[in-house]
């Protein structure tokens, strides 16, 4: 059978499972919030959903914000950044893991990640610890948990924070401990593809009461909880979030745990129906990961059992078959522009100064997974397992085919079409 992207059937024509996903529960929280005209950052339902999260992660505090970005500004400023502090960050994440440091002026360290993982390698984060080092930001990149162990051990020993990352990783545990608390805090985003999602928003979660207070005074201009609306007591902003996205968010928490079994049971049956493929490799969890919520999957592309064919191709190929995979980031993010000598420092004190020169560094399993790696989105194991009987045969289709796509004749017929 011919493929889909020279012109045959494709596999798959409908489509996968929505996202995001609501219900009847969702319309009435939102009834319920336009009804009582306290539609803002102070509706009841924003404490009721911080209440709830912070259970959810086994911390004593949750703080709400209106997004994940904001989240790790605002769990940097707590802190105390000074400008020029360093802060280690990892090269394949969302670009506001190393902004919100930029934002504080503080220095973006990159340091390498693991290579099954896509998290922070802690050999590389030692590496890189210098005297001006202030922070540790570990991404749970994808839903796996970073080696917290590792991480929170370096931290100790060297007396910085560590600020997890948690945005892909809602509900996470990493030995039966929820994300997010094992060191000074952790951050969540809610924008619209993430787990749990009001279409925007965001959340801190720590156990330190003195941070807490800190991180909801900048979110709420300055305030202080009990004291005078007019009463500003620091330099803040208002970065609540609304009630009507914690409306939504309440309902979303309570549909995580079924949605995290769901995928959970498709990758699992995914990943032992791949094991017969051959040239796309999906590695193991960490076996101290205890719950994994899986919201991206990344696959590694070996194009020497496609006949040679590169990665990009490769996945045009399958999405002309229906499967929406994707490659991973195009490059680490210090090969964004604004980490041009011509975009730094953020400021003129004078104290703002990296030892990285990030347009000319390379991190060899950053640069790595930018070239063969391919993501699965989470809504794609959502369904049963025909859709991913579906993903598995359209891999084996293209791969049985690959050598079509290198002959010169089909390759002009596919670029005139």
């Amino acid at each position: 059978m011919e493929l889909a992207l020279l012109g045959g059937p494709p596999v798959r024509e409908k489509p996968f499972p929505f996202w995001p996903d609501y219900g009847r529960e969702e319309e009435e929280h939102l009834q319920e919030v336009l009804r009582s005209r306290k539609w803002g950052g102070y509706s009841p339902q924003v404490e009721q959903f911080e209440k709830a999260f912070a259970r959810l992660h086994g911390a004593r505090h949750a703080v709400s914000c209106c997004n994940g970005s904001v989240a790790v500004e605002v769990a940097l400023r707590a802190l105390d950044l000074e400008c020029g502090d360093e802060v280690i960050v990892p090269p394949i994440t969302f670009v506001a893991t190393a902004t919100a440091v930029v934002i504080c002026h503080g220095v973006p360290v990159f340091a390498d990640i693991d290579a099954k993982t896509l998290n922070l390698s802690p050999a590389a984060v030692e590496a890189a610890i210098t005297p001006r080092t202030r922070a540790i930001i570990a991404v749970h990149f994808g839903g796996h948990p970073a080696d917290v162990d590792a991480l929170r051990a370096l931290a100790l020993r060297h007396g910085l924070a560590l600020i997890e990352d948690a945005a892909h990783a809602h509900g996470a545990t990493w030995q039966g401990i929820p994300v997010g608390t094992f060191g000074s805090a952790g951050t969540f985003s809610f924008q619209a593809f993430k787990l749990a999602t009001a279409g925007e928003g965001g959340a801190v979660v720590t156990n330190s009461s003195t941070l807490a207070e800190r991180v909801w005074s900048y979110c709420n201009c300055g305030r202080r909880k009990g004291a005078g609306w007019f009463e500003h007591f620091t330099v803040g902003s208002n970065y609540r979030l609304t009630g009507f996205q914690a409306a939504v968010l309440s309902v979303q928490l309570q549909r995580l745990p079924e949605q995290t079994a769901t995928r959970q049971r498709n990758v699992e049956y995914f990943r032992e129906k791949l094991r017969g493929l051959e040239g796309v490799v999906l590695h193991e969890n960490d076996p101290r990961v205890t719950n994994h919520p899986y919201y991206l999957l990344t696959l590694r592309y070996r194009p020497e059992a496609f006949s040679g064919v590169d990665r990009d191709l490769f996945l045009r190929a399958l999405q002309a078959e229906g499967i929406p995979a994707q490659p991973t980031y195009p490059y680490p993010l210090y090969r964004n522009p604004l980490f041009r000598k011509e975009s730094l420092p953020p400021c003129g004190c004078g104290k703002w100064k990296s030892d990285q020169d990030y347009e000319t560094l390379s991190l060899p399993e950053s640069e790595r997974v930018c070239k063969d790696g391919i993501w699965l989105d989470h809504y794609i194991f959502l369904g049963d397992h025909q859709d991913v009987d579906d993903v598995l045969t359209a891999i084996e289709k293209v791969r049985r085919h690959a050598g079509t796509l290198l002959d010169p004749h089909l390759a002009a017929r596919e670029l005139r079409s």
